[in-house]
């Protein structure tokens, strides 16, 4: 009995020692949650695999950090690890915890400022200083990551930051100007996402665009177009070019509480492509809201009321440029056609949703309207394609429209991440470098509530799942305490009976 208790142990220990080197050679996690939050997407794995000089990570944490923190902390370690497996040695990690003066002092040099955090100690609530970033380093190069934050973020920021420094040579790309359109301060957020990939230029068309753009924005133009400068545009497809269109077809003013058609020429230089953007705003239930000033006796009230001139898109098509993305907004946005013929290919990627409508230009913007299903008559109205195929040079070029000039840009106060996203996506894929565009567009799903339990006419259903939501689990368990109940009582009376052994 005795050998065989040694040899039992003498096995337990073996098999544990075993699976710790398996551990440190192999990474394995089990992924059950939805969207596969802790699994590496594949644009990651690549930009690993294709590593070819070392990498140092530098991690910057304090001591004596919160719980939640703490987590934050354990995942980064972990997602390091996998990282390091995954480049084949080529990623290197270590972890400081900067407590003396100097030390801090180099952290900040290194561009890791420290951060005020709240932490409970003996139920007071107090500020403490904190290191929480990470600094990145390739022979000379730097990146930092001034603030790791847990979640889906933490991935894109680690991955793009190796993706920046791993990049030699960066593509080039344009946005055109000279005719009113976004500036590059406008399109700041874009900008910050686009420069991890690419080197961003601007362009006139008052001279035949270079070759070395992989790909040309015209975003939000005010200014007529001349004919020559669309010739040069021509130009710039026939030679297989790939071109970003996202025009303002109307304008809204909120202040006059007008809409008017805005041309510009490149509707018209859209229409012999077999493209239209109608000049009319697009109208969906499924919308943002404007603040609106009212009088309640001595009292001014801001009161938020849904305007359907500032529609919410959430219906995409299963494409690289839209996958993955959840919601945006498109203020005062047109409805997008393709007239064309077989010789080209369109493929629609963003729509309104099932209660949306079109409102001719000019217009008066109603704000105290009580909109109705009758002021929503269609549905799944297109806002955004792609249209491929030989604009006459017989080499294949790309155009992505949208009907709407603003929703990329930054000094939007309605926009989303998701509204930067499509921007970025769109450029991705006609520079046909999607290996980001699955990793910018992996979040946590949300839930809205869908809109037809929005209305008025839906409140007893609204008011049906709240008390089912409520009730239903308080209601299994005491059914489940009901069964325990008679299964013992069921059990001391069978013992009562004389005959029980």
């Amino acid at each position: 009995m005795k050998n065989n208790s040694v040899i039992s142990i003498a096995l337990i220990a073996g098999i544990i020692i075993l699976v710790n080197i398996l551990s440190n050679r192999f990474f394995f996690r089990l992924d059950l949650t939805e969207g596969r939050q802790y699994t590496l997407s594949k644009a990651t794995k690549d930009i690993l695999r294709d590593l070819d000089a070392p990498i140092t990570v530098t991690s910057y944490f304090s001591d004596n950090l919160p719980v939640d923190i703490v987590k934050i902390q354990r995942d980064f370690e972990e997602m390091l690890l996998e990282y390091s497996t995954l480049s084949k040695g080529n990623l290197n990690y270590k972890f400081e915890n900067p407590e003396t003066d100097e030390e801090k002092q180099a952290a900040a040099q290194n561009g890791v400022q420290p951060i005020m955090i709240q932490v409970r100690e003996k139920d007071q609530v107090k500020n403490q200083q904190a290191f929480l970033g990470a600094v990145l380093q390739l022979g000379e190069q730097k990146e930092v990551i001034p603030l790791i934050q847990g979640g889906i973020g933490m991935e894109y920021s680690l991955s793009t930051s190796i993706k920046k420094l791993a990049v030699q040579e960066k593509p080039s790309i344009a946005f055109v100007d000279g005719h009113g359109e976004a500036s590059l301060n406008d399109l700041a957020q874009a900008y910050q996402t686009l420069s991890i990939l690419y080197s961003i230029e601007t362009a006139q068309l008052d001279a035949p665009i270079p070759d070395r753009f992989k790909a040309v924005a015209l975003i939000a133009p005010k200014d007529t177009i001349p004919p020559s400068q669309l010739a040069n545009l021509d130009d710039y497809l026939q030679r297989g070019g790939k071109l970003l269109l996202a025009i303002n077809a109307v304008n809204g003013d909120l202040q006059t509480a007008q809409g008017a058609a805005s041309p510009t020429g490149i509707e018209s230089w859209l229409m012999t492509k077999g493209l239209e953007v109608e000049p009319s705003f697009l109208i969906d239930a499924q919308c943002g809201q404007v603040t609106v000033q009212q009088q309640q006796g001595f009292f001014t009230m801001q009161t938020p009321v849904q305007f359907p001139y500032l529609p919410l898109i959430s219906t995409f098509a299963d494409h690289p440029i839209s996958k993955g993305l959840e919601q945006v907004i498109m203020p005062f946005a047109s409805p997008v056609r393709f007239l064309g013929d077989s010789s080209k290919v369109f493929t629609p990627i963003a729509f309104s949703s099932t209660q949306a409508g079109i409102q001719p230009a000019p217009t008066y913007f109603d704000i105290q309207k009580q909109w109705t299903a009758v002021d929503f008559p269609l549905n799944n109205v297109i806002v955004g394609g792609v249209l491929e195929g030989d604009f006459g040079g017989g080499i294949p070029g790309k155009i992505v429209v949208y009907g709407d000039g603003d929703f990329g840009v930054s000094g939007q106060q309605r926009q989303s991440q998701d509204n930067v996203s499509l921007l970025a996506n769109s450029i991705d894929w006609l520079s046909d470098d999607t290996g980001l565009i699955e990793l910018r567009t992996k979040a946590v799903a949300t839930r809205p509530i869908a809109q037809e339990y929005l209305g008025e006419d839906a409140s007893g259903r609204r008011s049906f799942l709240k008390y089912l939501n409520f009730g239903l689990p308080i209601l299994l368990i005491l059914i489940y305490g009901f069964i325990r109940y008679q299964r013992e009582r069921n059990r001391r009376i069978k013992r009562m009976v004389e005959s029980y052994l």
